[in-house]
Parts: C-alpha cells; sequence; structure tokens
C-alpha cells in the first residue's frame, strides 16, 4: 500500500470518477486506475462498485474513506515538520549539469526552492561533460547531478523528470545535398557536436553506429545554444532538442530530417552511497517538487 494509491482513492471517491481524477491529481487516467486496482489487491476488498458508469464506494469503501482522510492529512503534517526540519540543514550542495540551458533544467526555480527550504545551504553549479558528472558523483564530487541519456548507470540513484526528443537539424543551404541520398550523404555533411563524453556526442555517434556510419564532426562544444547558431548561420547539422528544432524549422532557420529521432530522458542523479545523506534527501526532494 503506498501514498499515491490512497491520494488515488480519495480522489476517486470525492469526485465519482477516473477522469475527473486524474485531472485532480494531475496525472494520466490509466495511472489512476492502477493505482486504485494496485490498492484494492493490497487490501484484499474492492473499494468501488464500477457499475452504471460511475465508481462509488463500496461499504469497505465507504468505512476506509474517512481513515483514508486522516492519514494523507498525517502525511501532509508529517512533510512539513520535514520542510522545517529542512531549513536547519547547513553545508554546501554541488549540482552538476550537462550543457543544456538552464530554463530547460529549471535551476532558476530550483535554486528559488532551496533558498526557501534551505536557507543555510550554500549551493553551487558546475556544467561538465556527462561521462565527468558522473564521476563526480559517484565520487562524492557533485551532490546529485542532472542527466540526458538513454539507459542511466544502474550503479547510482535516479529520478526520472521527462522525456526529451532529439532531432537533426540542416542547414537550409545544405538541403540539396540530402536530395542525392539517405544516411551515408548525411554522414559526410559537416557536423557540429558536444565534447566527445557529452549526452549530445554520445546520442550522435549511436545513431549513426546503428547505421554503420560515423558522422563527419568538425567542430565541437559543450554549449547547446553554439550548436543552434552553427546551424543557423548554415555551418553544419547538428542534433537538437526537439522543441529547439521544430520552432527553427517554422522560423524557416533550418530543416528536420524526418527519418531520425532519439528518444531520452531527463534524469536527476545522486551516489547509491549517500543515499540517506540529510542534504541528498533534501536536494532530492526539491528537485522533485519543481519537476512534479
Amino acid at each position: 500500500m503506498e501514498l499515491h494509491q490512497i491520494r488515488a482513492f480519495v480522489a476517486v471517491a470525492r469526485v465519482g470518477n477516473v477522469t475527473k481524477a486524474s485531472d485532480v491529481l494531475c496525472v494520466t487516467q490509466p495511472a489512476v486506475t492502477a493505482q486504485i486496482k494496485g490498492l484494492e489487491s493490497s487490501l484484499g476488498i474492492a473499494l468501488f462498485d464500477r457499475s452504471g458508469g460511475r465508481m462509488t464506494l463500496t461499504r469497505a469503501g465507504e468505512k476506509l474513506m474517512a481513515q483514508a482522510g486522516v492519514l494523507l492529512a498525517a502525511a501532509a503534517e508529517l512533510k512539513g515538520m520535514a520542510r522545517g526540519m529542512q531549513g536547519e540543514l547547513t553545508g554546501r550542495i554541488e549540482i552538476g549539469l550537462p550543457g543544456e540551458t538552464t530554463d530547460f533544467l529549471r535551476t532558476g526555480a530550483l535554486s528559488i526552492a532551496m533558498q526557501r527550504d534551505l536557507p543555510l545551504v550554500d549551493l553551487h553549479t558546475r556544467t561538465k561533460p556527462v561521462g565527468q558528472l558522473l564521476d563526480l558523483v559517484r565520487g562524492g564530487g557533485l551532490t546529485g547531478a542532472f542527466l540526458i541519456s538513454v539507459n542511466p548507470p544502474r550503479d547510482l540513484q535516479w529520478l526520472s523528470l521527462r522525456s526529451v526528443g532529439y532531432r537533426i537539424a540542416i542547414p537550409n543551404r545544405l538541403a540539396s545535398e540530402m536530395q542525392r541520398g539517405g544516411w551515408r550523404v548525411l554522414a559526410g555533411l559537416p557536423w557540429v557536436s558536444g565534447e566527445v563524453e557529452s549526452h549530445v556526442h554520445q546520442m550522435l555517434r549511436n545513431l549513426f553506429e546503428q547505421q554503420g556510419l560515423e558522422p563527419n564532426v568538425g567542430v565541437r562544444s559543450e554549449d547547446t545554444s553554439t550548436l543552434e547558431s552553427f546551424v543557423r548561420a548554415g555551418t553544419a547539422c547538428a542534433l537538437l532538442r526537439e522543441e529547439v528544432a521544430v520552432p527553427g524549422v517554422e522560423r524557416g532557420e533550418w530543416l528536420v530530417w524526418g527519418h531520425a529521432r532519439v528518444d531520452a530522458q531527463l534524469f536527476f542523479g545522486s551516489s547509491s552511497d549517500h543515499i540517506g545523506d540529510p542534504l541528498v534527501v533534501a536536494l532530492t526532494s526539491a528537485v522533485n517538487a519543481v519537476w512534479s
């Protein structure tokens, strides 16, 4: 039995159906349905009568409803007490960032949350390629780090934040080159990418390795805005985040090749060795709140 299952139970009981409950909870309808079924399975009883197109509480559900409200109130009180104690924490938090914009990573909102909830903790950020970020987290040089990856390493603790799609952006002046072929021609065009250990270059390299090819990377930069500027100037192709690539097409700045897409995830990770550290717990909680 999990707290999110109890929240789903209470929400459905109050509004009478899964659709409205999913809106209240800001989750998908299948997620609410799964949470209700999981709670019923855990308790071994049916909580709702699902006949007539509306979910109404069974007699057992009615009896448990009041206690569920008490549990949620107690959980909220416990969370409030913990937040108050977070304000007493002191120390230094170092967060690792990949070469993405601070707006995308929501570091501004995170900084505000940290100043509010952890006023005695010093917050610092360091931008590094993904390989260096992982080594620093493992070695304790970073409290935690954001990572964009298809498959994050299993030896660290990861909090999944959102999906991130990447598309191939081609300068308008090179568009005619692509009329002569596909992947092989694309690989031969000039490319700008991240540093060798960066998440952007790792995804680009893997994309072409699946075709038995290697992109012609002539320029490297850890700053993703630099990648955009090279494509915009007509100098080179680049792998860009979808929310950057597609609007660029709409503005007429470049083209997007429609035969490839990389689906990755944005994670926040910390060392498994420091899972109970108060600063790590407080930081992870703040990141989760900013992204929830």
